[in-house]
């Protein structure tokens, strides 16, 4: 049974909190940090008028003293230590006086912020009477994950703020609204792990155009409204999600579910007939299965808009300039190219052909009240296979490509969070060094190995990946743009600058160039467990002509090695285990197992 307990804590001290890494939230149920600047404006001048504002609710984590998850109050709790930080003035432009507090002048000084110069700041009195201002904080203690979700929903049953999809995902946690999560974050670029510091939740946020909080995901680079499907200010409302909701009930069902708030209302609703009847569908069906469906016919959407002249989706299917956001036409399209790629087993052979036939689409189209209805959207779904069929032809083994391969989602889901998730995630350009006579790096295949060994010996239920073909250095990608001419693609702050350059440059095929890094990973001297477990899932992807290698690693359930030697993450570096401590503390990760 829950306990809870009620305390005054003071702005100095939950900011000491923030920074020690002891402020968690969990993504199973909260939202993304969306106050607009006059939100957090007016919460900072409420404090400097030592006015009330609501309490914030927090639970004491399990087994981790001195730690809480954000139940309620994130947005307040981030706008504040941001404030700090000097993310935001408040009205008159005046900002904080980081000086005047040893704490973030600290973290300053250790390159965690900058400070702004130049600029009004609060006076000595303003400061202290932030930092002495007292939160109210309730915790809950021993609480079970049932109770915190039945907490945060009913708290959340009575706020106003919550759009119709946030108030959805937030009243119930079961397989189909975890698929709809985990699906949307890959889509959007903001996949992470389930619980992570509330320091890293602004690069896991998105940064509207008008808004410039300085959030990493940056709306317009966004699938969604990259290819104009939706607004920017749809992402912060969870529009995104709410569609993807309807397209995987249509696939689970069947066939094409009315497409309207009620219907979805009543998915969500638990122990309601429509959302038994999905569940029941989901489980039958496979979540996985089902995500994995959702991103291969994705993929080859987009590989259908960049072929030729790269085009977005709008552009296509609309004869005249368009600005309107069209998800209930996306969602048609996707679910014809889900029935010509999934049930009927074909393959797109020509992608200009499709290119032409989805020219116009949308006048030729039912549009309207009518076209909600199952029969409607049935008949729109077969107008468009109807169109583009011609192009594809009956395959052989389409599922061994859309259930092993990484898409490129998958790989830019990888990249963005390689940005945080340090230890998990390692980068590497390629194999040969950088210079006009593009020698191979003669350490690179070990430094791989080492590195598998490394992530692998994060602990047991820690996974990671390696790609290959992508940097996280601007001036590798100029460099590499001016030694072979290739043009990298950004993502987030990284830069893919592909591995087909360099199997062109050995004057080899990509076969015999793969070869390489499988054939360094089969004959090194990793643990055979470990070995063979990266070699039965590494893959390889043409990555819009580019090519990446992705190169998986799976969970472990002991310790790793290469040969007799341990090799543990320092953050984003591979170090060698050289101290009793150090392998002491690595064995005792998988002892705890």
């Amino acid at each position: 049974m829950a306990e809870l307990s009620s305390q005054t804590t003071s702005v100095q001290t939950v900011y000491g909190w923030y920074r020690e890494g002891r402020l968690f939230v969990n993504r199973r149920y909260q939202r993304k940090l969306v106050w607009t600047l006059e939100e957090k404006q007016k919460l900072i001048g409420s404090i400097l008028k030592k006015y009330p504002i609501p309490a914030m609710l927090l639970a004491a984590r399990d087994g981790e003293a001195g730690t809480y998850e954000i139940i309620d109050g994130l947005q307040r709790l981030h706008s504040i230590v941001s404030f700090i930080e000097n993310a935001f003035a408040i009205e008159g432009d005046k900002y904080f006086n980081v000086d005047q507090f040893p704490t973030a002048k600290a973290a300053a000084g250790e390159g965690l912020f900058d400070i702004a110069v130049d600029v009004p700041l609060l006076n000595v009195k303003e400061v202290s009477t932030v930092l002495d201002y007292s939160l109210a904080l309730s915790v809950m203690r021993n609480a079970t994950d049932l109770e915190v979700n039945d907490v945060f929903d009913r708290i959340n049953t009575y706020g106003h703020r919550l759009s119709d999809q946030e108030r959805r995902q937030a009243g119930v946690q079961n397989e189909f609204s975890t698929t709809v999560r985990k699906l949307a974050c890959l889509l959007r670029g903001d996949a992470s792990v389930d619980v992570l510091p509330l320091q890293l939740m602004p690069s896991i946020s998105i940064d509207l155009p008008m808004s410039k909080h300085g959030y990493e995901v940056k709306a317009d680079e966004v699938f969604w409204v990259n290819q104009g499907i939706l607004r920017s200010t749809d992402l912060r409302d969870s529009l995104d999600e709410q569609y993807i909701a309807d397209i995987i009930a249509c696939i689970v069902s069947g066939g094409p579910i009315e497409r309207s708030k009620d219907a979805l209302d009543e998915i969500y609703v638990s122990g309601t007939a429509d959302s038994e009847r999905i569940l029941n569908a989901l489980e039958v069906y496979g979540s996985d299965k089902v995500s994995d469906e959702i991103k291969y016919c994705l993929n080859e959407l987009l590989k259908v808009c960049a072929t030729g002249a790269d085009d977005k989706l709008r552009n296509l299917i609309f004869e005249k300039g368009n600005t309107n956001a069209f998800p209930s036409v996306f969602a048609v399209i996707l679910l014809a190219f889900h029935e010509l790629i999934v049930a009927e087993s074909k393959l797109i052979t020509d992608y200009e052909g499709v290119k032409k036939s989805l020219h116009g689409l949308a006048n030729r189209l039912e549009a309207g009240r009518k076209a909600t209805s199952p029969e409607e959207r049935r008949k729109n779904i077969d107008a468009v296979k109807g169109l583009i069929s011609a192009n594809f032809i009956k395959k052989d083994k389409v599922a061994d490509k859309i259930y092993s391969d990484h898409t490129t989602l998958d790989i830019d889901s990888d990249i963005r969070r390689s940005e945080i998730e340090l230890a998990n995630f390692e980068l590497k350009q390629g194999l040969l060094v950088l210079d006009e006579g593009a020698a191979q790096d003669p350490h690179i295949l070990q430094k791989v190995v080492n590195t598998i060994c490394a992530i692998a010996n994060n602990g047991p239920r820690s996974a990671g990946k390696i790609i290959i073909g992508v940097t996280d250095k601007k001036s590798d990608a100029d460099r590499i743009k001016k030694l072979y001419g290739t043009e990298p693609k950004k993502v987030g702050k990284r830069f893919v600058v592909g591995v087909d350059r360099e199997a062109s440059r050995l004057k080899i095929s990509m076969d015999r160039y793969y070869a390489k890094w499988r054939d360094a990973i089969k004959n090194s001297a990793l643990t055979v467990a470990l070995r063979d477990g990266v070699l039965s899932s590494m893959d390889f992807n043409s990555y819009f002509g580019l090519g990446v290698i992705v190169i998986p690693i799976p969970p472990q359930t002991e310790v790793s090695y290469v040969g007799e030697q341990i090799y543990w993450r320092n953050g984003s570096s591979t170090e060698l285990a050289t101290s009793a401590k150090q392998i002491a503390g690595i064995v005792g990760r998988f002892a705890k197992a």
